[in-house]
């Protein structure tokens, strides 16, 4: 057998052979070509929730609610944290809810609960964290994803320190890191404290944990005055649900509250616009249907739900979605 020792020359020739090769895609010399590996059709810029807001004045449960999103064609649900108190209480187990979840195709992109655990008072901040604690740990059972922290107790004067705010939503996060969930900032448009996207945005940043992000919905965007355009400047990953309605001209804005909110496109809101700004983030958003319209609850369950999806979904495919 004859071997031929390679000289530097030869040796960085072949390396740059190598090199070139990599940079250009193209097949090594004397290598077999491999075929070319099948392009796989790009994500769905949305996906679509059901916040149980919207069938909440029905009073079905947990149980019925999962089966009536399931049944309108919902991607995911958001529950309401009493509602899985409720039915532990009742004797159910989470593990069994949680099987039934995934069994009918969904998954659990967040949960919302109104532990006090931004107020000023120390005493009761502390029991609004061991609240927070629980909520998160019955959430977790049911293998959601995040919780939802708004202002609750928080919402009038004393408007507090930016710092202050940031520290407190730490403590959250971290409770958060414990039980397995991310726990997203939400904006409350009518309140003092957390009221338009800029200041949940700030806060959320000077956390300075990696999981922060902001859940920021469509009537709270108007009613705290927040232009939509802001979000050109936010990344991928700082709003993951937005909670999806619309809402009419009148009452006017000071006037107007969450009873007023109505199915997307329903209403007055650049819910296109908002949808594409999105978009231009580069994320995934989690579209979830937030209503609390009083007429709604007055229907079929399963016919609100299903005018909800359909209406979201026609929204988002104007938004190029």
């Amino acid at each position: 057998m004859i071997t031929r020792k390679l000289s530097r020359r030869d040796a960085l020739t072949h390396a740059g052979l190598l090199v070139g090769a990599t940079v250009m895609g193209g097949p090594l010399p004397g290598a077999r070509a491999s075929a070319q590996p099948q392009s796989s059709p790009p994500a769905r810029p949305f996906r679509y929730c059901l916040n149980m807001a919207t069938i909440r004045g029905q009073n079905l449960g947990i149980v019925k609610e999962v089966e009536i999103a399931a049944q309108a064609g919902y991607d995911a649900i958001e529950p309401w944290i009493d509602t899985l108190q409720e039915y532990v209480n009742k004797g159910g187990a989470l593990k069994d809810l949680a099987k039934r979840i995934t069994d009918a195709g969904l998954t659990v992109e967040g949960a919302i609960g109104f532990a006090e655990w931004l107020v000023e008072d120390e005493e009761r901040r502390a029991r609004g964290l061991e609240r927070a604690k629980r909520d998160m740990e019955l959430a977790a059972q049911i293998g959601a994803r995040r919780i939802a922290a708004p202002p609750a107790g928080a919402t009038g004067l004393p408007k507090l320190d930016f710092v202050k705010g940031a520290e407190r939503y730490r403590a959250m996060l971290e409770l958060g890191d414990q039980a397995g969930l991310t726990v997203e900032l939400e904006l409350w448009g009518g309140s003092r404290n957390f009221g338009r996207l800029g200041e949940c945005v700030g806060v959320a940043m000077e956390s300075g944990h990696p999981k922060a992000c902001v859940l920021a919905d469509v009537f709270h965007l108007y009613k705290g005055g927040s232009d939509y355009r802001g979000i050109r400047l936010l990344g991928p990953d700082t709003i993951q649900v937005l909670h999806m309605n619309d809402y009419p001209s009148d009452p006017p804005r000071e006037k107007i509250d969450d009873s007023y909110r109505v199915f997307p496109g329903d209403g007055t809101a650049p819910l296109v616009e908002i949808l594409r700004a999105l978009r231009k983030t580069g994320g995934r958003t989690i579209l979830s249907l937030e209503l609390f319209n009083r007429k709604y609850w007055a229907q079929d369950p399963l016919e609100a739900a299903r005018t909800g999806l359909a209406k979201m979904k026609a929204v988002a495919e104007q938004a190029g979605g």
